[in-house]
């Protein structure tokens, strides 16, 4: 089966977390929105009415028949079908759970630089933000990767993987929210790296498996940029 997936061109977004499931496991797919005409062809599938399940945002995956929308839904589904998640069902629950975790985190992440409302502008918004950016350095961030240290330390079967003894896609995942709060928050990161070593090697562990790594080194991967979740803004990063 070839996947098509559909997100935004021109950012990683949270379609980047699916992209690197797919580039992990050797998946064959089709950026769909990249291709000429994609952005109207994923648009339609989100307006349509005779869609049985229609997904409310990107990204979505269509596989086959299916229509699977929300990143961690999508996630749960590649995990059990192609060896990215434990085969057990406790296994396969605790990997979702991170996940959903993981999710919680970047929508406080996007909510530093528009702590208002999505649909204004960040200059809009610009001390609401520095107020929202200092409360999430100095306290929620520290928080939530306090808790996966503790997670990744805790594995019964090692410290390389959240989650079992081989790589999983909540450990993809992980990679790409430490990758985007390096690039959003250096200065805080720099403060939170002796603090969280496990997630340090973490990151450099999956960045060098072949296939995450020439996927990386792609034109495939586009950079972070200001215009994604993950976005850089001097006076935010206190």
């Amino acid at each position: 089966m070839r996947y098509e997936l559909h997100y935004w061109p021109g950012i990683q977004g949270r379609g980047e977390f699916v992209r690197l499931a797919l580039e992990a496991a050797a998946l064959p797919y089709v950026d769909v929105a990249r291709s000429p005409g994609g952005v109207a062809r994923m648009q339609r599938v989100l307006d349509s009415r005779d869609e049985v399940h229609p997904p409310f945002a990107p990204p979505y995956l269509i596989a086959g028949s299916r229509v699977i929308g929300q990143t961690a839904n999508i996630l749960l589904f590649l995990g059990e079908r192609h060896a990215l998640a434990p085969r057990s069902d406790a296994g396969r629950l605790w990997t979702h759970q991170l996940q959903l975790t993981l999710a919680d985190l970047v929508a406080e992440v996007h909510e530093t630089h528009h702590p208002i409302s999505a649909s204004l502008y960040y200059a809009d918004q610009r001390s609401e933000a520095r107020r929202r950016a200092r409360h999430f350095t100095g306290e929620r961030l520290p928080k939530y990767l306090g808790y996966f240290e503790r997670v990744l330390t805790a594995n019964p079967r090692g410290p390389r993987h959240l989650v079992g003894g081989r790589l999983s896609y909540v450990d993809l995942s992980m990679f790409q929210v430490i990758d985007g709060l390096r690039y959003a928050f250096p200065q805080a990161m720099r403060r939170l790296a002796r603090r969280t070593p496990g997630l340090g090697r973490l990151h450099a562990d999956v960045a060098s498996r072949p296939r995450v790594a020439a996927y990386l080194a792609s034109k495939r991967r586009l950079p972070h940029s200001e215009d994604g979740i993950f976005r850089h803004y001097r006076e935010l990063d206190q």
